[in-house]
């Protein structure tokens, strides 16, 4: 009886609509309803009254209205949460039944990074939206994806923009910032010189730090060069050295240098290259650039 109960109070729970979720989706990243009717085609105040049905249904404020911005509430910022991941279910459902079926293989290159970090779970969706296609994944270092690229060997690539004596190739999809990373509570950062693990000659990572503590007058020396992401990490680790890292890879206990002394970093780029257009190319490429734009963080 106590399920049923159970049961009967769940079903009459009110359910939100998707088009109300991608409205305070979108006014949430742009910081304002004013631009977030300018992107989904609408007038402010007909999302003022979405936004109202939306805090009505729940019983809380999503937005905190200041006057030339609005603000997630905590209450907002869970919503933002939820809402992202049932537009993205939506989507995927759609596909499933209404897009027309798409087959193949895509041949595709990315780096350590990208490769071992964020495309497992990029793959896993597309798999499940599209399981005729097959994704064949090459991990190497951009400068080799770009030369598979051109012998034809890849249908695409992500690729680091900026390294030496590469040209500027592709559409930049993913931008952040480059910081300093070590092991929390460690003191590697202390040594005078300055240990660094530090990617191969020609990595942008590896020039960004150089130039960034040759301009700053910091001692310094290469403890470890490594070939990938996880030799860097196991070095920070064991509190054997500092890397410059991307501000998104950086987990527990290892932990972002932002007091230590250390002079700033300057931001690096992913770019999307690609060879000829496909049908299976083309859904994987629009996937891959939904998902790095899901990262980007909400201008709450």
């Amino acid at each position: 009886m106590t399920q049923n109960t159970m049961n009967i109070r769940t079903s009459g729970l009110p359910l939100l609509d998707t088009d109300v979720l991608r409205t305070f989706v979108a006014i949430a990243e742009c910081g304002s309803f004013t631009r977030a009717a300018s992107q989904v085609h609408r007038t402010p105040a007909a999302l003022s009254m979405q936004i109202k049905r939306l805090e009505e249904t729940i019983g809380k404020l999503v937005f905190l209205r200041e006057s030339r911005q609005v603000r997630l509430t905590t209450e907002g910022e869970i919503l933002l949460g939820y809402s992202r991941r049932l537009l993205k279910l939506n989507e995927e459902a759609v596909q499933q039944f209404l897009s027309p079926s798409v087959t193949g293989r895509v041949s595709f290159g990315t780096t350590d990074d990208i490769g071992t970090r964020i495309l497992p779970g990029v793959l896993a969706q597309f798999a499940r939206s599209f399981p005729g296609v097959q994704v064949d994944v090459t991990i190497t270092s951009s400068r080799e994806n770009l030369d598979r690229m051109d012998s034809g060997d890849l249908d695409m690539a992500l690729v680091i923009i900026g390294n030496e004596g590469q040209e500027a190739r592709g559409e930049i999809i993913h931008t952040e910032p480059l910081v300093w990373a070590g092991r929390e509570g460690g003191i590697a950062f202390e040594q005078s010189p300055i240990p660094l693990a530090l990617a191969n000659h020609g990595c942008i990572w590896r020039r960004a730090a150089l130039d960034a503590l040759d301009q700053a007058g910091r001692a310094y020396r290469i403890a470890y060069t490594c070939e990938n992401t996880a030799a860097q990490e196991a070095a920070m680790l064991a509190d054997l050295a500092v890397t410059p890292f991307p501000v998104s890879l950086i987990r527990p206990p290892l932990k972002k240098l932002e007091k230590e002394g250390l002079p700033p970093l300057a931001k690096y780029q992913i770019a999307l290259v690609r060879n000829a257009s496909s049908p299976e190319a083309d859904v994987l490429s629009d996937h891959i650039k939904s998902a790095f734009l899901a990262m980007r963080p909400s201008a709450a």
